[in-house]
């Protein structure tokens, strides 16, 4: 099903990636993400379907707004954490961190994260994702255990890391009246008592 730039009641053009990301949750929203294409997002945003790819890869890319940015700062927060400091602390501040929602933003979150975590047609693409994720949490630990990023202590925090962080989304999404922050807090004790720091 198509959905025309008219069911967007003369909403702006949209040149950012935030506005694209919210245009395309209210479609799917409305209609659906599998039902929704790329040309329905372009249309309802006012850009053409050639500027919608210079802000993200694909349609399945949008739901992840600018997580390889976030990735980014992550690696660069752990890259600079004191030495001194335990891993399971510097872990957990930078997670903390990462998930951190601007105020205001706590509803667009929430629809993001009901539509990464409960659509069938995004779930390889999420585990790409999720793999970049725990890439970066493994070559911390690698750093400073002084193994290989691939030796399976290593592999097996980011795992953990993903683990504790993705129950904290579920507890979240399951109770309105939650805070991320404190589910996530919660659960990184988890990680912490793994570690045995």
């Amino acid at each position: 099903m198509r959905h025309g730039r008219g069911e967007m009641f003369g909403r702006p053009r949209s040149t950012t990636h935030d506005s694209i990301e919210s245009v395309a949750l209210d479609l799917f929203d409305r209609h659906g993400f599998d039902s929704t294409t790329v040309d329905d997002i372009a249309a309802a945003a006012g850009i053409s379907r050639r500027t919608l790819f210079r802000y993200f890869a694909s349609k399945n890319d949008i739901p992840w707004g600018r997580f390889s940015d976030g990735l980014v700062e992550l690696e660069r927060r752990l890259e600079e954490a004191p030495r001194d400091e335990p891993v399971w602390r510097a872990l957990h501040d930078a997670i903390l961190d990462f998930n951190s929602v601007p105020e205001g933003g706590e509803e667009q979150h929430r629809r993001r994260m009901r539509l990464l975590l409960g659509t069938p047609a995004l779930q390889a693409h999420s585990a790409l994702m999720y793999a970049e994720w725990r890439g970066v949490i493994a070559r911390f630990v690698a750093v400073r255990r002084e193994i290989a990023p691939d030796d399976v202590r290593a592999v097996v925090v980011g795992h953990a890391a993903l683990g504790v962080s993705l129950a904290a989304y579920e507890t979240w999404l399951a109770h309105d009246d939650t805070d991320l922050a404190d589910q996530l807090d919660a659960a990184l004790g988890a990680l912490r008592d793994h570690l045995g720091e």
